[in-house]
C-alpha cells in the first residue's frame, strides 16, 4: 500500500509526457505540410540569435516594463522549475527533499533563490493582469484578441498565480513540520518568503499539516504537467518555439526581397537570344506562384505561426493599422496557425492535403489586408523572436498578382508603364524633360 501513491506519481508521468509527445508531433507535422526551405547558412550567427534573443530576451527590453516584468517571469519560471527534478524523483521514489542531504548550505540558497523568484513571479503576473484588464493598453483589445486569444492571456496568468501560490504555501507548511520535528520532514531549506504564509497555518494539526503540504505538492506538480500540455492550445507555445524559431529566421537584410526562381529563369532565357524557346525547362517547375494556402507557404513561415506570441508589437508600430487600415500583422500570423490547425485537423496522418473548400486567402486574411501593407518591415522589426509576417503578405501577394491578375488599379497601371516605358510614370522617355520647359 506504501507503493500505491508513487504508482499513482508514476502514470501521471508517463501520462503526461505521452500526451505532449503526441501533441509536439502533430506541430511537427503540421508544420512539415509547408514547402521546404534551406537555413542552414551561417550556423554561428544563427545561434548566437539563439542564445541572445530566444534565450538572452535581448529584443524584449526594447519596451522597458514589459520586458522587465518578461524577463523576471521567464527567468523565475525556469529557475523554480529547476526543483522539478527535485519533485519527480522525491515523488517516483517516496523520498523527500532528495537533494538535502548532499547539498548542505548550498540547498538552503536555492531554496531561497526558488521563493524570491516566485514572490517576483507573482507581483509581475499581477502587474501584466492589470495591464491588460485594468489599464487595458491598447493594443490588448485589438478585433483580432477577442474570445479565445483574451481568455487564453489570461488563463495563463491565472495559472502562474496558482502555481507559485501553490508552491509557496507548500513550503510554508512543509516548514511548520519540520519545526515540529515531523520524522518524514527533514530539517532542509531556507524559507524568505513562504515563511510569512506560516502563520495562516500555524494553529492546524501536525496531521492536518501533512494533509495540506501533501495537497499542496500534488497540485503543484500537476498543473505543471497541465500546463506543459496546455500549451500545444495557447499562444504561450513560444516558450518552446522561439528557440527553433530564432535560429531559422532569415538573416538576410530587411529590405532584401526573396526572387522567385521560375520567374528567373524565365528572365534569363528571354534575354539570351542563344536559348531555345522550346526547350524543356531546366528543375523544377512550380504548380503555383505565391501562396493562396499554408500548404503553399515554407516551412519556416508555418513556424512562425506556431510560434506567435500575440503580443501585437508587430501591430502596435504598423503604419497601416495606425491610419486606420484592416491590415495586422498580427492577425496576418493568427490567422495562418488557425488555418494550418484546420487543415492539420482535416488532413489524416501521413495522406497529402485535399482541397476542403476554403483557402487561407479570403477565408481567412482578405485582399484589403494584403494590399494595405507598405512593405516598411516594422513588423519584423519589432518582433521580439524574430517572425516575419511581411513574408507571408508578400507571397500572397504574388499569388494575386501572377495567378489571379489581381493586383489593384493603380498597381496594374504601374506594372504597365514600366513595361511600356520603362518607368512607373505614364510618359516615353522623349517625353521625361518636358515639364522644364512649362516656366
Amino acid at each position: 500500500m506504501a507503493y500505491i501513491p508513487n504508482i499513482i506519481f508514476a502514470i501521471i508521468i508517463i501520462y503526461a509526457i505521452l500526451f505532449f509527445s503526441k501533441n509536439i508531433r502533430t506541430i511537427v507535422r503540421n508544420i512539415n505540410r509547408g514547402k521546404p526551405i534551406d537555413r542552414s547558412d551561417q550556423p554561428a550567427k544563427r545561434w548566437g540569435n539563439v542564445f541572445r534573443i530566444a534565450l538572452g530576451q535581448s529584443k524584449m527590453v526594447d519596451r522597458p516594463i514589459s520586458g522587465i516584468l518578461h524577463i523576471i517571469v521567464y527567468v523565475g519560471f525556469v529557475v523554480i522549475n529547476i526543483e522539478l527534478i527535485e519533485i519527480v524523483l522525491d515523488g517516483l521514489l517516496g523520498t523527500h527533499r532528495i537533494f538535502a542531504p548532499y547539498m548542505g548550505s548550498m540547498y538552503n540558497v536555492l531554496i531561497a533563490t526558488f521563493e524570491v523568484f516566485a514572490a517576483l513571479v507573482l507581483i509581475s503576473v499581477v502587474i501584466f493582469w492589470l495591464r491588460r484588464n485594468a489599464i487595458k493598453i491598447k493594443r490588448f483589445w485589438k478585433p483580432e484578441l477577442k474570445g479565445w486569444p483574451k481568455k487564453d492571456a489570461d488563463y495563463i496568468l491565472y495559472f502562474e498565480l496558482i502555481l507559485m501560490t501553490l508552491f509557496l504555501s507548500m513550503n510554508a507548511t512543509d516548514a511548520l513540520l519540520q519545526q515540529r520535528n515531523e520524522p518524514h520532514y527533514i530539517q532542509a531549506g531556507l524559507f524568505p518568503v513562504s515563511q510569512f504564509l506560516a502563520p495562516v497555518f500555524s494553529s492546524l494539526s501536525v496531521a492536518t499539516l501533512v494533509i495540506l503540504e501533501r495537497t499542496f505538492w500534488w497540485l503543484h506538480i500537476t498543473g505543471i504537467l497541465i500546463f506543459l500540455n496546455y500549451l500545444y492550445y495557447s499562444k504561450h507555445l513560444h516558450i518552446l518555439l522561439a528557440f527553433p524559431n530564432t535560429y531559422f529566421q532569415n538573416l538576410n537584410p530587411l529590405g532584401s526581397f526573396r526572387n522567385n526562381k521560375t520567374v528567373t529563369e524565365e528572365v534569363k532565357l528571354m534575354m539570351d537570344p542563344s536559348a531555345d524557346p522550346y526547350a524543356a525547362p531546366a528543375g523544377n517547375v512550380v504548380d503555383k506562384f505565391g501562396a493562396s494556402d499554408v500548404t503553399d507557404l515554407n516551412r519556416i513561415q508555418l513556424l512562425n505561426a506556431y510560434t506567435c506570441t500575440e503580443c501585437g508589437r508587430c501591430t502596435d508600430v504598423c503604419p497601416a493599422n495606425q491610419t486606420g487600415k484592416t491590415l495586422s500583422p498580427r492577425k496576418i500570423m493568427m490567422d495562418t496557425r488557425d488555418r494550418l490547425e484546420e487543415v492539420g485537423k482535416n488532413t489524416p496522418k501521413n495522406e497529402p492535403f485535399k482541397p476542403d473548400g476554403k483557402q487561407l486567402l479570403n477565408d481567412y486574411i482578405s485582399s484589403e489586408e494584403l494590399w494595405a501593407c507598405t512593405s516598411c518591415n516594422a513588423c519584423v522589426e519589432a518582433c521580439p523572436i524574430g517572425i516575419d509576417p511581411l513574408s507571408i503578405i508578400m507571397d500572397m501577394r504574388q499569388y494575386l498578382v501572377m495567378e489571379q491578375s489581381a493586383a489593384p488599379s493603380d498597381l496594374n497601371n504601374m506594372m504597365s508603364n514600366i513595361e511600356n516605358n520603362g518607368a512607373p510614370w505614364p510618359f516615353s522617355n522623349q517625353d521625361r524633360m518636358l515639364w522644364t520647359n512649362d516656366n
